[in-house]
């Protein structure tokens, strides 16, 4: 049961009061009324739950008391906030275990101004793992970068590093492998780094490209359990190869991803996406500020984008920041560098 009402005041009153030194803004006091179990699923493991939302929220004094939530600030912040815990005991009550990765969705929502649907939003699994962990969107932008991966043939990811583009991919690639939705999966990357230069690599074809592709196969292990993997590969289940290799296919009742695609010429861009055929769709991913052709060079990657993104069936998902998931000094390191990006783009 949940229910909103100010401290020593009849339930669904809030009491407002001028704060001092506040410049006139109004101040409320709120309360949520929460059962025992719901509370303690909210709060985590050692508060851990309720120390990121004091965090996220610091102009918002939240307290925790054996049968309720007491909120106190100003009054857009109290209602965005209430919003927030709200939807959070919903998904509690209906059963959800939260985690730390959840509660750091919601807030992310909420921070938007995008409380509406977070208890459905947070509960929602994209993947159960071999090993049973479940891939879940950990940012809105995330979501939306799933939701436009299921409802067109190609879809543009394209974002900093950090954002989940090509690991996500590679989860509703697993997704439509299990539902026969199609029969193979490839992954294929550009090799440019050495200049496609693989023969001054040493071993056979496939110990000179490994190093290239070696981000995919990490997430391919990641999502299914060693041995599973290993005869999806041997089988050609699953095929991991460099962009090269794609030149004169037709890939049929396939999910196709193209990682690290900034690294393409607009030549290159246009033959993968020419390879795609019936029941076939096909993820592009990119890190558009990353490009490492020679000067002078555009970006198959940025051209595509520029010239497609209105086509029917084609949708371009953008990431950002915000949607970064690694370390959180990742995320200050990708803004700090978008800052310099843009001042320098100024004095030019």
């Amino acid at each position: 049961m949940l229910r909103t009402h100010a401290a020593g005041q009849q339930a669904g009153r809030r009491v407002s009061f001028r704060a001092p030194g506040a410049r006139g803004e109004t101040a409320i006091e709120a309360r949520l009324a929460v059962d025992g179990s719901d509370l303690q699923t909210l709060l985590g493991p050692g508060d851990d739950h309720l120390k990121l939302l004091r965090r996220a929220f610091a102009e918002v004094r939240l307290t925790a008391t054996r049968d309720a939530l007491l909120l106190s600030g100003e009054e857009s912040a109290v209602a965005g906030m209430q919003g927030l815990l709200t939807q959070l005991l919903q998904a509690a009550a209906a059963g959800q275990e939260l985690t730390r990765e959840q509660i750091e969705y919601a807030i992310r929502g909420a921070r938007g101004g995008q409380t509406a649907n977070l208890a459905a939003e947070i509960s929602e699994i994209v993947l159960v793992t071999d090993r049973g962990k479940a891939v879940r969107a950990r940012t809105p932008g995330q979501r939306r970068y799933l939701q436009a991966i299921a409802g067109h043939h190609i879809t543009f990811g394209v974002g900093p590093a950090g954002t989940g583009k090509t690991y996500l991919a590679m989860a509703a690639a697993v997704r439509a492998l299990r539902a026969k939705e199609v029969s193979r999966i490839i992954l294929c990357r550009p090799a440019v780094e050495a200049g496609e230069r693989l023969g001054f690599l040493p071993g056979d074809l496939q110990a000179k490209i490994d190093p290239y592709l070696r981000p995919l196969y990490d997430a391919l292990y990641d999502l299914v359990e060693m041995e599973r993997a290993q005869r999806y590969l041997e089988r050609n289940i699953v095929e991991v190869a460099p962009l090269a290799f794609m030149r004169g296919r037709t890939l049929n009742d396939s999910f196709i991803i193209l990682d690290e695609a900034q690294n393409t010429t607009a030549e290159q861009m246009k033959m993968f996406l020419t390879r795609l055929g019936f029941g076939s769709c096909a993820v592009v991913t990119g890190d558009i500020t990353q490009t490492d052709l020679p000067s002078g060079t555009v970006s198959g990657l940025v051209h595509a984008v520029r010239i497609l993104g209105d086509i029917e069936g084609i949708a371009v998902a953008r990431l950002g920041s915000e949607d970064v998931v690694r370390h959180e000094l990742v995320q200050r390191i990708v803004e700090a560098y978008g800052r310099q990006q843009t001042a320098d783009g100024e004095r030019r």
